[in-house]
C-alpha cells in the first residue's frame, strides 16, 4: 500500500507539473518576446528568456492614447458592472431562496430555462436598442447584469443559511430588507467575492458586447483594441510604427506587450481573492 501510494504521488506530481508548464509557458514566452530585441524575435531564437533586453514595446504601448482610453473604459465597465451585477444577483437570489415568495417556483423555472435557451443575438440587440442603450455605458453593464448560473448558486447559498438567524432577526424587529442587509450579506462574503470575481473577469474580457452595441471610439474597451491588434497586427490606424528612423517594430513583440499590459490587472487580482474560491463555490453548492 505504501509503494502504491508513493507511485500515485509521483504520477500525480508529474501530471501537475506538466499542467503547470502548459499553463505558464505561454505567459513566459510572451514576456520573453515582448522584452527581446527585434533581431532575436525575427530569427525565432526567443524561448524562455529575453534576448537583447529592451522595453521599447512597452514604451510604445504605454504611450498609445487608445490603450489608456481603453483601460479607462474597461475599468469603468468592470467596477460598475460588477457592483451592479452583485447587487441585482444577491437581491434576486435572496428573494428566490424564500419559498414563501409569490410565484416562487414559476420564477425559478424561468430563470433555469434561460441557462439553456436564449433569445439570440438579433432579438437581444433589438431589446437593447429599444431601451436606448446602444452606444452608451449602460450597454456594457445592463444587458448581462445577471447570470442565471450565479443567481442559482447564490440562491442555494442563501437557502442554506440557518433559519434560526432569520427568526432572531425578526424578533429584533428586522423586516426582509433588514434581514438581507444585516444578516445574509455579512455571512456571504465568500460567495460574493467568488461570484464578484467571476463577473469581473467576464466583463474585463468582454469585447462581444462592445462590437454589438458601441459605435463611439471613445467608449471602446481595451479588449476591442487588443482584438483589433491581434487580428490586424497593428496599433496605429495606418498600421505603421517606428522606433527610430528606419527601424520597424516586430508585430509579435508588440502584440504580446499589449496583451500582457491588458491582462496584468486581472492576473494581479486573482491571488488576493483566491482564498475565497473553494469556500465560496463549495458553500454555494451544499444544498439544492
Amino acid at each position: 500500500m505504501a509503494k502504491k501510494a508513493g507511485l500515485f504521488d509521483i504520477v500525480n506530481i508529474v501530471i501537475m507539473l506538466l499542467l503547470l508548464v502548459v499553463t505558464v509557458y505561454p505567459f513566459v514566452y510572451m514576456i520573453a518576446v515582448s522584452f527581446s530585441d527585434s533581431v532575436s524575435v525575427m530569427k525565432g531564437s526567443v524561448f524562455l528568456w529575453p534576448k537583447g533586453f529592451n522595453t521599447d514595446m512597452y514604451r510604445i504601448v504605454l504611450t498609445d492614447p487608445r490603450i489608456w482610453s481603453g483601460y479607462r473604459n474597461t475599468v469603468l465597465y468592470t467596477v460598475g458592472g460588477t457592483a451592479l451585477s452583485l447587487v441585482l444577483t444577491s437581491m434576486a437570489a435572496y428573494a428566490l431562496s424564500k419559498p414563501r415568495m409569490l410565484f416562487h417556483k414559476p420564477i425559478t423555472i424561468l430563470v433555469v430555462v434561460t441557462m439553456f435557451f436564449s433569445g439570440g443575438m438579433i432579438p437581444t440587440f433589438l431589446v437593447v436598442k429599444s431601451l436606448g442603450l446602444v452606444d452608451t455605458i449602460g450597454a456594457m453593464m445592463i444587458p448581462g447584469a445577471i447570470s442565471a448560473w450565479y443567481l442559482i448558486m447564490m440562491r442555494t447559498f442563501f437557502a442554506g443559511l440557518p433559519p434560526e438567524l432569520e427568526e432572531a432577526g425578526k424578533m429584533d424587529g428586522l423586516n426582509d430588507i433588514g434581514l438581507f442587509v444585516r444578516i445574509a450579506l455579512p455571512l456571504s462574503q465568500a460567495v460574493l467575492a467568488t461570484i464578484g470575481l467571476f463577473y469581473a473577469v467576464g466583463i474585463w474580457n468582454n469585447f462581444y458586447s462592445a462590437l454589438l452595441y458601441l459605435r463611439n471610439p471613445e467608449l471602446v474597451p481595451l479588449q476591442v483594441i487588443l482584438r483589433n491588434l491581434v487580428l490586424a497586427g497593428q496599433t496605429n490606424l495606418d498600421g505603421s510604427f517606428t522606433l527610430g528612423k528606419d527601424q520597424q517594430i516586430v508585430e509579435e513583440s508588440l502584440k504580446y506587450a499589449t496583451i500582457l499590459v491588458g491582462t496584468l490587472p486581472i492576473l494581479v487580482a486573482y491571488p488576493f481573492l483566491q482564498k475565497y474560491f473553494i469556500k465560496g463555490v463549495t458553500v454555494g453548492s451544499l444544498k439544492g
